[in-house]
């Protein structure tokens, strides 16, 4: 199982994208408060995001709220500032993807903390870093890729 946690995420086209993600991938996804962007069912359907039933969506009200209720067993914490890539990693089994809000990316608290537990996407110095819908879509897919793509169509085929 995947798990995508944004911890305060601000812009709300980066969480719709982020959900459709968990939607077509089966992970699950954890929003920590507070949010810059309103996920009530009206505003839901207002965006047009038709998709969202499909999500499996935990909202925690902010991440001491976050850590009481899941712990952070197989937390992996995604950086610009990390020690390593993400190719680095092992997750072929269960995977927590942490990511943090736009502007400011994680804590520096929690990073320090999870220091052996952060990843991050290689990219040429000049880029500052990847939008987070796409940093968090290439992470998913590369636990997946990892996993065997379990209960996902077409992985057969691809294999064929």
């Amino acid at each position: 199982m995947i798990d995508i946690v944004l911890v305060e995420p601000e812009i709300p086209n980066n969480t719709g994208a982020i959900a459709r993600t968990c939607a077509c991938t089966g992970a699950r996804l954890h929003l920590v408060k507070p949010l810059g962007f309103d996920i009530s069912a009206s505003a839901v359907k207002r965006a047009g995001l038709d998709y969202w039933h499909l999500v499996d969506l935990t909202v925690y009200e902010d991440i001491a709220d976050y850590f009481a209720r899941r712990g952070d067993e197989n937390l992996w914490l995604t950086t610009t500032k990390a020690p390593r890539s993400y190719a680095e990693c092992d997750w072929s089994g269960d995977v927590t993807l942490m990511f943090g809000k736009e502007t400011a990316g994680l804590p520096e608290w929690l990073r320090e903390k999870y220091r052996e537990r952060c990843v991050r996407i290689p990219m040429v110095s000049e880029a500052r870093s990847l939008n987070l819908s796409n940093a968090a879509a290439v992470l998913t897919y590369e636990a997946l890729r990892q996993q065997g793509f379990p209960g996902l169509l077409g992985y057969g085929a691809m294999r064929a």
